[in-house]
């Protein structure tokens, strides 16, 4: 289960392989000097201290994303990295953050493309600068043609049919499919990957995912209103102990399921008031976007072939309820 610190453990050697003339016989003992140096927040290379800027489509609050920070801190800490983080829920200020760091001269670019048709010039005047972008967690599918080196998330098709693969296993018959964020893609790819795959039916409920109260009294409707309703798929893990609140008000025994980890819902698993999480790693995304942007300005490295570079999606039960919790804990998964 440990794979974030697998990856900074392969992403180290390989920074000493590159920035310290070649592995010789001491090449173990440079990997041990650079992690050591990350730990102690130093630089791990002598690489010119470049700026990466990452611009998401993150609300306030949102946990997901502080998970996503918290990889690209350390990546950058290690890279001898400025990093800039900025973010807002609305496209058009989103696209606007983009032209802000395009003006800032930045070295790189982190972005995500929820509502990528906002998102399109802006990324177009990036590759006129001769801004290397680097695209994460959403917009897979517009990613190379907008530009991008490359794509490092999810495919959020192949996560919702998943979902609804394990639905199936679990027995569930009739599920509702949570939206907290009208207009994101990747939200709508993933629950028509559910209802691609899930034998039972499938029903998707709006909400407005800025205020939590009003979450909960949407799904608390939804559920008094149908009481045959056995299972209930949240977008992001802030929301599942919403849906938890709602399922305990509307009398309903549905079985709670989500996308995404934080410590709440590695606690939910353990304690069995959730099902299932769907884990994308955001402490992945955060961390190889720095690193592989390093990688493009240092030394031309490009991944993925042209495709998107996958970190998930992976199903979470309560069998690995206890050894995630110290990972959310720290801020890692």
């Amino acid at each position: 289960m440990a794979r974030s610190g697998t990856w900074t453990g392969i992403a180290l050697a390989g920074v000493l392989c590159l920035s310290l003339a070649g592995c010789s016989s001491t090449g173990g003992k440079r990997a041990e000097d650079a992690r050591e140096a990350a730990a102690q927040g130093r630089a791990a290379v002598n690489t010119p201290r470049w700026t990466f800027a990452m611009i998401t489509h993150s609300g306030d609050g949102d946990t997901f994303w502080d998970i996503v920070q918290s990889g690209a801190k350390q990546a950058a800490v290690k890279d001898n990295i400025n990093f800039l983080y900025s973010h807002d829920d609305e496209a058009q200020q989103q696209a606007q953050l983009v032209d802000a760091a395009i003006d800032k001269r930045v070295d790189g670019i982190i972005v995500t493309l929820a509502k990528p048709d906002a998102m399109k010039a802006a990324l177009a005047r990036a590759r006129k600068a001769g801004i290397p972008v680097i695209t994460v967690n959403s917009g897979s599918a517009e990613s190379k043609a907008f530009g991008a080196l490359t794509h490092i998330g999810q495919d959020e098709t192949i996560a919702g049919e998943a979902v609804g693969e394990e639905l199936n296993r679990r027995g569930k018959k009739k599920a509702v499919c949570v939206l907290h964020e009208q207009g994101n893609v990747g939200h709508e790819q993933r629950c028509d990957g559910v209802a691609k795959t899930f034998t039972g039916t499938v029903s998707d409920l709006y909400v407005t995912g800025t205020s939590m109260p009003d979450v909960q009294s949407a799904l608390e409707a939804k559920l008094q209103a149908d009481t045959s309703i056995d299972a209930v798929v949240t977008l992001g893990a802030p929301y599942a102990d919403t849906a938890v609140k709602a399922r305990q008000g509307a009398g309903s025994k549905a079985e709670i399921d989500t996308f995404d980890l934080n410590a709440k819902v590695a606690a939910g698993l353990a304690d069995d008031s959730l099902g299932f999480a769907v884990d994308q790693q955001p402490y992945l995304q955060g961390y190889q976007a720095v690193d592989l942007l390093w990688l493009y300005k240092y030394n031309g490295d490009v991944l993925g072939g042209g495709k998107p570079v996958l970190t998930g999606p992976q199903i979470i039960t309560e069998d690995q309820a206890d050894e995630l919790a110290e990972y959310t804990e720290r801020g890692t998964r």
